[in-house]
């Protein structure tokens, strides 16, 4: 790729993060570039990979060029940068380190813009101390310490460790499912974990729950007893708020549709729409890039939908043909209904 093309889709995944949050760091680009997926992020986070540079699909020098041209962008665009340290969810805190080189400033930097209030500026340059995370494994596993094994392991020094070993082993299971519980575990627990699990499906890690003391699960559990009326009417209202705002989105995200593809029905772009937009789906349409009402991220909706309603790429798949190679069989199909689309 030349430096013009990488300057170009730098800029571009930078400006959909900066317009969905008001400020970019080099993860947004790299996932946004598709050279990391979030579940490689998630790994490194873990403290379960020595660099980040080991998980990407560009070399580390690649990864250099990109946080160079980011600062050249983020610069251009008056962006505030601000060093913020990343710190593994392991009992050591270690700094998480992005390639095997000495110098980790270029890739720390976020770039704030100026719109950004000061409370937020503030929430967002303050030290963080990660979670502790604590995987619960789907294979069978053995302990680094003692040789045995658990429903959880603990990531100490790039190797798995069972609770005991890692003096966890008094910590209860609070599974996820009540926000608020779970929020008052952990502030009246003195040593918590987050407990994630590998989705082989979706090919990330999921928050299961949590690791937390017995006497902090008695005290939220009270608390939550003491207000849950008041709660049950803020979730109401919260439901209410998230319809208004996915009716928004989806209408927004169709008029989308119809602006880039003239040809397309319009009831077919408010199915499109209202298809890749679901919530919890994990579907395009709940990326931050369509949110931003990206281009590319609306265009992959449309191909999706042609790819799925007007190909028997379904019929290939079941019939024990390879995803990629069904899909390539299908391409000049999705380019002509594209065309057509398009007007």
């Amino acid at each position: 790729m030349s430096k013009p093309n990488l300057a170009r889709r730098v800029a571009e995944a930078a400006e959909i993060a900066l317009t969905t949050r008001k400020y970019v760091t080099f993860i947004d680009v790299v996932t946004g570039l598709r050279w990391l997926h979030s579940r490689h992020v998630d790994t490194w986070r873990q403290g379960r990979a020595g660099t980040l540079a080991e998980l990407a699909a560009v070399d580390e020098d690649r990864l250099l060029a990109t946080a160079g041209l980011l600062r050249e962008w983020a610069l251009a665009k008056g962006l505030r940068p601000v060093d913020t340290p990343y710190v593994a969810g392991t009992r050591d805190r270690r700094e998480l380190r992005f390639t095997s080189g000495h110098g980790q400033e270029p890739f720390r930097v976020h770039w704030l813009s100026p719109d950004l209030s000061e409370a937020r500026v503030r929430k967002l340059t303050e030290p963080k101390v990660p979670d502790l995370v604590a995987v619960a494994p789907l294979d069978a596993w053995t302990c680094a310490s003692c040789g045995d094994t658990g429903p959880y392991l603990i990531m100490e020094e790039d190797r798995p460790h069972c609770l005991t070993c890692a003096d966890m082993d008094h910590l209860v299971f609070l599974p996820s499912g009540d926000a608020a519980l779970s929020r008052r575990a952990k502030q009246e627990s003195g040593l918590t974990a987050v407990v994630v699990r590998y989705n082989r499906r979706r090919k990330v890690y999921q928050r299961f729950g949590l690791l937390v003391e017995e006497a902090a699960l008695a005290a939220a559990e009270e608390r939550c007893l003491a207000d849950e009326e008041v709660r049950e009417r803020r979730r109401e209202r919260d439901r209410v708020r998230r319809a208004e705002q996915d009716v928004d989105f989806r209408a927004r995200m169709a008029a989308e549709i119809a602006r880039l593809f003239p040809g397309c029905p319009r009831e077919r772009a408010q199915e499109i729409a209202e298809h890749a937009a679901q919530r919890g789906s994990g579907r395009v349409g709940r990326t931050a890039a369509a949110r931003a009402l990206d281009e590319n991220a609306i265009t992959l909706a449309v191909i999706a939908s042609v790819r799925h309603l007007d190909t028997d790429y379904d019929r290939l798949l079941m019939s024990g043909v390879p995803r990629m190679e069904a899909r390539e069989r299908i391409r000049e199909r999705i380019e002509r209904k594209l065309e057509e689309f398009r007007g």
